[in-house]
């Protein structure tokens, strides 16, 4: 459970410049940037047995601006833009000055990893993501989180942090004046440590996993399938409420509409953005797939089964093949293809009529013969050709996007605006730029705060480390 208790720094077993709980993205990339700041013991503390997180569960995906992949691949891009695609997306909800401030360090960010750290990062140039007026998503070869995490849990490693598995942090100590002292850590074997620090970095991510807190916070999504780490049990909020620390936007999260189901596989979204579709068990269409697929996880909840199914053609699985997910999915045969819409509509067990009417209604709008009642433009989209493909999907959740209030250090900030000296949260545990609501969340916005707050995270706890308690 976590809490927060009072302990004199002397009192701890063991003491180190710079404590960070959670191994994901951020908390890797605070030690990066907290062990080239000066820090001279940086642990990094992780619950599993290997570090992973949400970031695992991701397509690694890093939605950087202005960067020399950009550059050289003819696309003109800069922070102001992106930040206003993120101020789009959120209907303007998030905090300006996080949004800028993480727009402006994400390409820099993404940079500092290639060349410092050797991550060989380029962008995804043939499709574009829901919201996005740029294409802005850097990855690794694989397209893979996994591939993500190992890479920085290599680089973390090789810079000198020590990364602490098996280590479940329970309790934050702080002093007399609010200032954090150290920690309390669970081993498998229920032994207890403690563990002082001069500066504590928060990137154990959001709730997800505590049922508790989204029957408080996000009650619609409660019941819904959690496809993110089981490890996301809110800490970060519960010891940011006992700290009296400022929290906003707790109801804003990332859905996705397409988890493979049963298999449990994120699809990518470009089976969609590239000219595929969603339909029921009824065989139609029920929404404008095209807004995102994080609002979309709702609307394939509020259907029968809470199934879906997305139509696309080998064209678009040529373009999602680029993805280890989508890869493994058609290694599981969940992918489903077929001459024919009748042929596909018995696979899928609906009705042949209405899927051959729907695709119909579909191939008219991109033709530009009709206009579509849910409001999506299709005009000049590549008509579906035969073999036609499938996958039977949910709705999920993947991840909370508010959380702490940060400002521009990433210190956590108290209800009365003054900024915890010396404790930081990056990625899921901070407040991030999605506002409160699922159709708030931009591609990408979970990874861009892990990143970016991560290194601002990092510097800054390293900085706090040479200063006079």
């Amino acid at each position: 459970m976590a809490s927060i208790d009072s302990r004199n720094l002397a009192s701890f077993d063991v003491g180190v410049d710079v404590a960070i709980v959670g191994a994901g993205a951020a908390g890797l990339i605070a030690g990066l940037a907290a062990r080239e700041a000066g820090a001279e013991s940086v642990v990094i503390l992780e619950r599993d047995a290997v570090p992973a997180g949400s970031t695992a569960l991701s397509a690694g995906l890093i939605p950087a601006p202005g960067t020399r992949w950009q550059r050289e691949a003819g696309i003109e891009d800069d922070a102001r833009l992106f930040a206003e695609d993120i101020f789009h997306k959120a209907d303007n909800e998030p905090d300006e000055a996080l949004v800028r401030l993480v727009a402006e360090a994400a390409g820099p960010t993404v940079e500092w990893l290639a060349d410092r750290y050797g991550l060989p990062f380029s962008v995804i140039s043939d499709f574009s993501y829901p919201g996005h007026s740029r294409r802005r998503m850097h990855g690794l070869p694989l397209r893979s989180g996994q591939e993500l995490v190992d890479a920085l849990r290599d680089a973390a490693e090789g810079a000198g942090c020590d990364i602490l598995c098996d280590s479940t942090v329970e309790t934050l100590y702080r002093d007399d004046v609010g200032r954090m002292t150290g920690l309390q850590l669970a081993r498998p074997d229920r032994t207890r440590e403690t563990l002082g620090a001069k500066a504590i970095v928060l990137a154990c991510n959001g709730y997800g996993g505590n049922k508790a807190l989204l029957e408080r916070e996000i009650p619609e999504m409660a019941g819904a399938h959690y496809f993110g780490h089981e490890g996301n049990r809110g800490e970060a909020v519960l010891w940011g409420e006992a700290l009296g620390a400022r929290l906003r936007h707790l109801s804003g999260h990332q859905g996705h509409g397409s988890v493979a189901h049963p298999a449990g596989i994120l699809i990518t979204w470009a089976a969609i953005t590239e000219g595929g579709f969603q339909i029921n068990r009824s065989g139609e269409r029920f929404s404008n797939e095209a807004k995102g697929y994080s609002e979309q996880a709702a609307e394939v909840l509020r259907q029968p089964d809470a199934t879906a199914f997305d139509i696309f053609d080998e064209r678009i699985a040529a373009i999602c093949r680029q993805f280890e997910d989508f890869r493994r999915a058609e290694a599981m045969n969940a992918v489903v293809e077929a001459g024919s819409f009748a042929e596909l509509a018995a696979r899928l067990g609906v009705d042949p009529e209405r899927l051959d009417a729907t695709a119909s209604a579909v191939e008219a709008m991109k033709a530009g013969r009709s206009n579509d009642p849910f409001g999506r433009d299709l005009a000049g989209v590549a008509p579906l050709q035969a073999p036609f493909k499938a996958v039977r999907v949910t709705g999920a959740l993947f991840h909370t996007q508010g959380g702490l209030v940060v400002d521009e250090k990433a210190r956590v900030v108290t209800q009365g605006g003054a900024p915890i000296p010396n404790l930081f949260a990056a990625g899921g545990a901070a407040c991030g730029v999605s506002g409160s609501k699922a159709s708030g969340y931009l591609s990408g916005n979970g990874l861009l705060t892990a990143v970016s707050l991560g290194r601002i995270a990092g510097q800054a706890a390293a900085r706090v480390v040479g200063q006079p308690a």
